[in-house]
């Protein structure tokens, strides 16, 4: 079978360790080309693996055997050119925040839909192990009816991985949008939602800017999520946690489960007969050495394409999960609660 041929454009940090390695690593997929707005950075990585460099995304997007291509630049870009190229015939595999509003996300889905072409979002906390089986059990009924859930995503910034440090597009509002918010806790939007099997529709929040100086976008955030059906529960982000937090806990009325809570068990359930169980699983990736794991954000979406399905977080998803951020940012702004399908289109 004819491999995919895919281009990555944009060569940070998230390229680096999940798009580009992941993508060499799947026997059905060919890296064509990358694009960079650093010369070097695009030829460095055009030479690791066998790929054309490029520092104009609309020239990589000229190449008429490109499949698809992974959006992984600032959140701004995200939808003008996931939808130029959509719109020149490949695949797309977008970085979240899908977008900067409610109206460029539709854009987005419509671009999709128009070209005939895959459009999924980068959201990995649903693939992974512990979360993957505490919705087996949620699904089951193990734990029975939800009531309450917590959730939280905090590590110390940006500056600490990013490519370019804390010169990094993260800390301009103009290119970010938003701050730990967008970089995590749409994440955790997203998570949640995949979760529970419900959708979020109320929102109160506080999203403000604290440990970071000389910056204006957010790195605390601290929201209150309520569900169609009532579930209500705590979302943190946060730029300020110097020891990583990626831990979510649900409550039910027959046991709670504990995701990356314990340094040892992914997943720990507690049941209201006294039983536990801890579950040893694979742990939730990371960069860190040693801890590299595949993401299975682009096998996932390979899979879509070759098999003609829709993504598991296609262009729907990822902007309901946005929707929940734009009302965060919203509740923040306007001191109130925030329906979910009425924050306005645009934000600013």
């Amino acid at each position: 079978m004819t491999k995919l041929k895919v281009g990555v454009i944009g060569c940070g940090t998230i390229a680096k360790y999940r798009h580009l390695p992941e993508y060499d690593a799947n026997p059905n997929v060919e890296l064509a080309a990358v694009c960079d707005l650093v010369p070097e950075r695009a030829q460095a990585y055009a030479d690791q693996y066998g790929a054309k460099a490029f520092t104009e995304y609309q020239e990589l997007l000229k190449m008429e055997e490109l499949d698809a291509v992974s959006v992984c630049l600032p959140n701004y870009l995200h939808a003008p050119v996931t939808i130029a190229a959509l719109n020149a015939g490949k695949h797309v595999l977008c970085e979240k925040p899908m977008a900067t509003s409610r109206q460029e996300g539709e854009q987005m889905i419509e671009a999709a839909a128009k070209n005939g072409k895959k459009l999924m979002i980068g959201h990995n906390q649903r693939f992974a192990a512990a979360h993957v089986k505490a919705k087996e059990l949620i699904v089951s009924g193990a734990i029975g009816k939800i009531y309450s859930f917590r959730t939280a995503f905090g590590h110390g910034g940006p500056e600490g991985w990013s490519v370019d440090g804390r010169n990094s597009w993260f800390f301009r509002k103009n290119e970010a949008f938003i701050g730990a918010m967008g970089d995590l806790g749409v994440h955790k939007t997203d998570l949640i939602r995949y979760l529970i099997g419900e959708e979020i529709i109320e929102v109160g929040s506080f999203v403000e800017t604290l440990a970071k100086a000389d910056t204006d976008v957010d790195d605390n955030a601290v929201c209150i999520l309520k569900s169609e059906n009532g579930i209500i529960g705590t979302l943190a982000a946060s730029w300020s946690y110097y020891h990583a937090d990626n831990s979510t806990i649900i409550y039910g009325e027959k046991g709670i489960l504990r995701m990356e809570d314990d340094p040892q068990y992914s997943l720990i359930a507690q049941y209201t007969s006294g039983e536990v169980v801890k579950y040893e699983l694979d742990k939730i990736q990371t960069n860190d050495a040693g801890g590299q794991h595949s993401s299975h954000v682009i096998d996932a979406f390979i899979k879509s394409v070759l098999n003609n399905e829709e993504p598991p977080v296609n262009g729907t998803e990822g902007l309901k999960s946005l929707s929940v951020v734009l009302a965060a940012l919203e509740s923040s702004q306007t001191k109130t609660i925030v329906k979910t399908q009425e924050t306005k289109a645009l934000l600013h």
